[in-house]
């Protein structure tokens, strides 16, 4: 008898593992933890993004807000385009080519037109979001995932657009302009290594 009770939780224990990750709602989870961390742990997309903050807040105006909301916008597209296996040409040299734009748009410092410089973070964000979705795992939700790593962009946004922000009210817009260099040149190695 207590053999048998033994065994039985023996065989229990064993199994829980499989019970866990059969419980609907994991996959879920999953595919948010993945989306959060791709562009969390993806240098190319970490400049990028962070970036983008920055050139908001240094372009100031409508541009604070309408930056970092097209390229999250734009980039769930091409997130979408990527998980349905559309070929986008030149997807990581585009990539590459908005870490060292943006770090030199940074560097210039000079007001760019709101048209044109949506234009250019949207090219930007399709180039993003379809290597998103391109490298998508197979087993998790495809909803969750691109919550995922639309939260992530969103809070790198945020965390270069309030950066952007204090360091104009403290009169260090020349930090800006470093880090614009900085990344600039991390795109730069990239190229190289590429």
């Amino acid at each position: 008898m207590h053999n048998t009770r033994g065994l039985l939780l023996l065989v229990g224990a064993l199994a829980m593992p499989g019970l866990a990750h059969a419980h609907p709602g994991h996959d879920n989870m999953q595919g948010l933890l993945s989306g959060l961390g791709h562009p969390l742990f993806g240098l190319d997309h970490l400049l990028a993004m962070l970036a983008v903050g920055l050139w908001g807040a240094q372009l100031g105006g409508r541009a604070r807000w309408l930056l970092p909301v097209l390229f999250v916008g734009v980039m769930v597209s091409g997130g979408a385009l990527g998980m349905l296996g559309v070929s986008v040409p030149v997807v990581e040299p585009g990539i590459i080519a908005s870490v060292v734009i943006l770090g030199l748009f940074l560097l210039w410092a000079r007001q760019v037109p709101l048209l044109l410089s949506g234009a250019l973070v949207s090219v930007f964000a399709l180039f993003h979001g379809v290597a998103h979705g391109t490298e998508m795992p197979l087993e998790v939700s495809a909803m969750t995932y691109a919550l995922g790593f639309a939260l992530a962009t969103a809070g790198l946004h945020l965390a270069g657009l309030l950066a952007g922000n204090w360091l104009q009210r403290q009169s260090l817009p020349w930090v800006s302009r470093v880090t614009g260099a900085l990344i600039g040149l991390a795109g730069l190695g990239m190229v190289m290594a590429g």
